[in-house]
């Protein structure tokens, strides 16, 4: 059993293996005094003034201080504020830290190398909603469930403390602090340990383009956290590029390892860094790949996925190793625009873009990555968007269904199963697991869960209602919600009723509609794992795609697996066929290969007939000459 600890100028660190002694340290350049409000464990609290150095860092060392003791920095003005580094603040993001002593935590999974990249299923869950009890213990019951599946990978909606108990995750304000709703951090090492034991990866979502609007108090002490010559949704950026900024990347570089070494997660999805205003070199980005690579990589496998609005292609590339020189992958919101727009009809907002022939564009998806690789985008206004993504191997695109944005960001949380055409949707489904793409199951996918996600959080009043109102007014535009009735309708973000609505009923998986959905998922991740992700590591890059008559065929050249190397064997072709007309296709060419996947397409002398949603997909052994 090994203890594991970050060590980091920030927050609260026991000195002592035991968990006494502790040393403090605030970095605050403005307030020229910090007083840290100390209560040890069943005594009165202590008011310890504590020295300020020349570069603005308040620091103190409390030789009785143990693991277990509450602490707040006072600031001039009497106002008491956490930790921003706190390790736990189960008082809530107004309420005091408590000191942590991660080496208490005894691991056992010493022989976990991590996953390569290519192996990856991904299954994106928020633990407050994937089980009943919402909770570290109870999501970590599930996870054998997910290994049976064929997952690979659950990703982790953000976990830093939020206001209130219950929130998406992207309104944190304290990022080292694991929130107290769902458990102790404790708990959290828990559930990775047990997922490390059977085979699965953990990735967390973090949020390090903004904090959220409850409960950070930086602006109060710390301005110079804040660029105010780049504005944001949420005010002023986070300081990556002027003065003083060295120290706020190191606050998020070491995050970014805190997560990594202290909790063993195995990647972060980073969150629209589009809206990281960063005009330095390297990138934000690219310099937490680089400690990332100095770090825990050289052990086991890390993995780094973005959020990209932009389609920055530049940010995926490999090196001469073919290694990620900064994102591991990215989300491929192209591919589910294009998907939902085919399966349900929409074309409200951003799916306008992808209203114009959207079987061709979910194969341009499928072949290429990117839909949006330069040019304009009619929803930006003729805005050019993306780069060319050809060069990039399939793997550097998570590609899904749905997600908690594109389900949550809809009026009443709606998933595609009960808004698409069955047929286009359970087709759509075999296309992306069967695809050279690393897929994503946002939780509930694969049993077509009932249940909506719907967009929740726990602010104070005042800020309560204006989110309220504002969730409603953002629908305003769509003719759906045109007059106040029908926006009335739309659930309140903060009623507890909203967030228990969304939470999975897991009993629903042994009923017939959604077993026989259970199954049909796991089939194809069974076959993604013997046929596909063999061949995976070797890509290139991009496939090659055509698409008639709603009719769409992708061909990729895989990489040869390791057990072919050196044998004479050329890396694998795979085909993809598939068709969404309305009526059946007849006398279409048999693709080459050994049968992988049918549904829905029957031979008939030489040719196949293919009825509406069939999808056909071969391998075909290449040799040379």
């Amino acid at each position: 059993m090994t203890a594991r600890s970050h060590r980091m100028p920030f927050g609260a660190t026991v000195l002592a293996q035991g968990g006494q002694g502790v040393e403090f340290a605030l970095w605050a350049p403005s307030a020229e005094t910090i007083v840290l409000e100390h209560r040890a464990v069943g005594s009165e609290p202590a008011s310890l003034p504590m020295p300020r150095d020349a570069q603005g860092w308040h620091r103190l060392t409390v030789p009785e201080a143990a693991h277990g003791d509450s602490y707040s920095y006072r600031l001039s003005d009497g106002t008491r504020v956490p930790d921003p580094a706190s390790r736990f603040n189960p008082g809530d993001v107004h309420g005091p830290s408590v000191v942590m002593d991660p080496r208490r935590f005894e691991w056992t999974d010493d022989a976990w190398r991590g996953r390569p990249w290519e192996e990856a299923v991904v299954y994106e869950l928020h633990v407050g909603a994937f089980t009943e009890e919402g909770s570290f213990n109870a999501a970590r019951e599930r996870l054998a469930a997910l290994a049976e599946l064929g997952v690979t990978a659950i990703e982790l909606m953000p976990l830093a403390d939020f206001p209130g108990q219950r929130n998406w995750g992207y309104d944190g304000v304290l990022q080292f602090a694991p929130d107290a709703s769902y458990g102790t951090p404790d708990a959290l090492k828990a559930l990775v340990n047990t997922a490390h034991s059977l085979g699965l990866m953990v990735l967390l979502d973090v949020v390090y383009n903004h904090f959220g609007p409850e409960g950070n108090y930086l602006h109060a002490y710390c301005p110079e956290f804040f660029n105010a010559g780049h504005r944001t949704p949420w005010g002023s950026a986070i300081n990556f590029d002027g003065p003083g900024s060295r120290t706020v990347r190191d606050f998020f570089v070491h995050n970014a390892l805190y997560w990594m070494e202290e909790f063993r997660f195995d990647g972060l999805r980073m969150d629209a860094i589009h809206a990281i205003h960063d005009e330095t070199q390297p990138h934000i980005v690219r310099e937490i790949r680089e400690a990332l690579d100095a770090g825990p990589a050289r052990e086991r496998h890390v993995h780094l996925v973005l959020e990209n609005d932009t389609n920055q292609a530049s940010m995926l590339m490999r090196d001469g190793k073919g290694l990620p020189v900064a994102g591991t992958a990215q989300w491929n919101d192209d591919l589910h625009h294009a998907v939902h727009v085919l399966a349900t009809g929409e074309r409200d907002g951003y799916y306008a873009d992808y209203a114009d022939d959207p079987v061709r564009r979910f194969a341009l998806a499928l072949a290429e990555g990117f839909i949006y690789q330069g040019q304009p985008s009619p929803f930006r206004h003729g805005e050019r968007r993306g780069e060319p993504s050809t060069r990039l191997p399939p793997p550097a695109f998570v590609s899904f269904l749905q997600t908690h944005d594109q389900v949550g960001n809809r009026a009443f949380g709606e998933r595609i199963h009960p808004l698409g055409d069955p047929l286009l949707v359970r087709a759509a489904m075999a296309c992306l697991l069967l695809s050279p793409h690393v897929p994503m199951l946002f939780m509930g996918d694969e049993f077509a869960a009932s249940t909506p996600f719907q967009y929740f959080c726990d602010f104070g009043p005042e800020l309560a209602a204006a989110v309220s109102e504002g969730r409603r007014s953002e629908f305003g535009g769509f003719a759906a919600f045109a007059d106040e009735a029908a926006r009335a309708r739309i659930p309140d973000p903060n009623a507890e009723a909203t967030f228990l609505a969304s939470k999975l009923r897991w009993r629903e998986r042994g009923t017939r509609a959604h077993f026989s959905r259970l199954c049909e998922v796991q089939q194809l991740l069974s076959l993604r794992h013997r046929f596909i992700v063999p061949h995976l590591a070797g890509m290139a890059g991009a496939g090659i795609y055509r698409c008639d008559n709603d009719m769409l065929q992708v061909q990729w050249d895989l990489g040869p697996s390791k057990e072919g190397e050196g044998d004479g064997a050329l890396a694998p072709r795979l085909h993809m066929l598939a068709y969404f007309g309305a009526q059946p296709a007849e006398g279409i060419a048999l693709p080459p290969g050994e049968l992988v996947y049918s549904d829905g397409a029957s031979e008939h002398v030489g040719s196949l007939r293919l009825a509406r949603g069939a999808v056909r997909v071969t391998l075909e052994a290449l040799h040379g000459g």
